[in-house]
């Protein structure tokens, strides 16, 4: 759910950027926040066998304090950049470059694979992005999480919706004498368009579908590890998943996403009890099928909105899901735009972030602060847990500075002509 601009409009994109960063590129400088809960932060990437069907995530986890590891890269594959550019309709060749030039240093101020901080059990949350977006993209309110004591799979859906990902095959025999480090490959999966003439609800819906089975599947994977089963992991890392035995609180699990992740966090909770209760982040709610309203969602469920993104009719959806319910609850964050929760809002400055609708009128850190207190008082309340972040519960009633209990769009039916 980028915003997709025409081609003459983004041509401008190159000048205003060298502009922005100048001859001493201070851009380089951006930084996806640090968490500011009391654990330091891990994050290590698994994927599993059985190519398109089996799980891929990035899992973000409490570490023990450790010097030696680096932090993780944000965007780790070339290939992630002509997704992009695939998505926002730039030429590939032309995205690739800015992109590397403009975010190609950037880092996740997560430790890649530092070693699990045991000791206690933890709940768990599953995080989906949204269209266009993977798994890494959302980095500040997962890092944020699992600094305040979660571990977070977020995974990376196949159902063609993110702007790039992959699986690895095996390499025929060919291939394999030529290459003698690996005998596996990666075969990427890019974003798929709307075909001529294709109705958006009938591809989303299908979509949405299978990002709730990969949610879910993400879930039982996570479950697997949890009570000491060996998973191969095909990407080589030198993470200990024995270390996780016996740490994730079976009875505290709940889903969260953004855009696209929002219908999915809706599609999940309806098709799965154990995930206890649900955030969506500024939900675009087209994809999520009708039986869904019929009483399907029993589990307490957030919206979080941003101001500029909503419209009556997806409004009007939301609160057709929650009607009467007390534990479905909605506020919007004011200055907000939807591009307010993936990090691109803090890796760009203002003239592009301005240009490509990244940031609003409000700071990007104050407004990711208010969706993670929000967040992090719903969970507290709904896992039943001994936190104190029950010191943000206002905001869950839409009380406090840059936030409004429920919409802020007009829903009054609109007058016959």
């Amino acid at each position: 759910n980028f915003p997709l601009c025409s081609r003459a409009r983004r041509s401008s994109l190159s000048v205003k950027a060298a502009m922005e960063m100048g001859t001493n590129s201070t851009e380089k400088f951006y930084r996806i926040p640090k968490g500011k809960g009391p654990h330091s932060v891990g994050c290590t990437d698994l994927m599993t066998e059985n190519a398109v069907e089996g799980s891929f995530l990035r899992l973000y986890y409490p570490s023990c304090d450790t010097t030696n590891n680096e932090e993780a890269p944000w965007i780790p594959d070339k290939e992630y950049y002509q997704g992009l550019s695939d998505f926002l309709n730039m030429y590939r060749v032309v995205g690739e470059r800015l992109f590397q030039y403009y975010v190609g240093s950037v880092t996740c101020p997560a430790k890649s694979n530092a070693a699990f901080k045991p000791g206690e059990k933890y709940p768990l949350l599953v995080f989906s992005h949204g269209l266009g977006a993977f798994r890494t993209i959302y980095s500040a309110i997962c890092i944020e999480m699992a600094s305040q004591g979660f571990v977070v799979a977020a995974v990376e859906h196949r159902d063609e919706s993110a702007s790039a990902t992959y699986y690895c095959k095996k390499k025929s025999v060919s291939e394999r004498q030529e290459e003698s480090t690996s005998n596996m490959e990666k075969e990427w999966i890019y974003y798929r368009r709307l075909k001529t003439g294709e109705e958006e609800r009938c591809l989303r819906h299908k979509q949405v579908q299978q990002r709730a089975q990969e949610c879910i599947k993400a879930l039982n994977l996570i479950l697997k590890i949890n009570s000491g089963e060996e998973v191969m992991n095909v990407l080589n890392s030198n993470f200990d998943w024995n270390s996780l035995k016996d740490s994730v609180d079976t009875s505290r699990i709940a889903v969260m996403g953004h855009s696209f992740g929002g219908a999915t966090v809706i599609e999940s909770l309806s098709r799965e009890i154990r995930f206890r209760c649900g955030i969506a982040l500024d939900a675009w709610m087209l994809p999520v099928g009708d039986d869904i309203y019929q009483n399907s969602v029993q589990q307490p469920l957030l919206f979080i909105n941003s101001e500029k993104f909503q419209w009556a009719d997806n409004i009007l959806k939301m609160k057709k899901l929650g009607s009467n319910d007390t534990n479905k609850k909605m506020i919007t964050i004011k200055g907000s735009v939807h591009q307010s929760f993936p990090d691109f809002t803090f890796v760009s400055g203002e003239i592009i972030g301005r240009f490509f609708k990244l940031k609003g009128e409000i700071d990007p850190n104050e407004a990711i602060d208010i969706s993670n207190h929000a967040s992090l008082a719903f969970l507290q309340k709904h896992l039943s847990l001994k936190k104190d972040f029950d010191k943000w519960d206002s905001l869950v009633d839409g009380i406090g500075p840059n936030v409004i209990p429920d919409t802020n769009i007009d829903l009054s039916p609109a007058e016959p002509e």
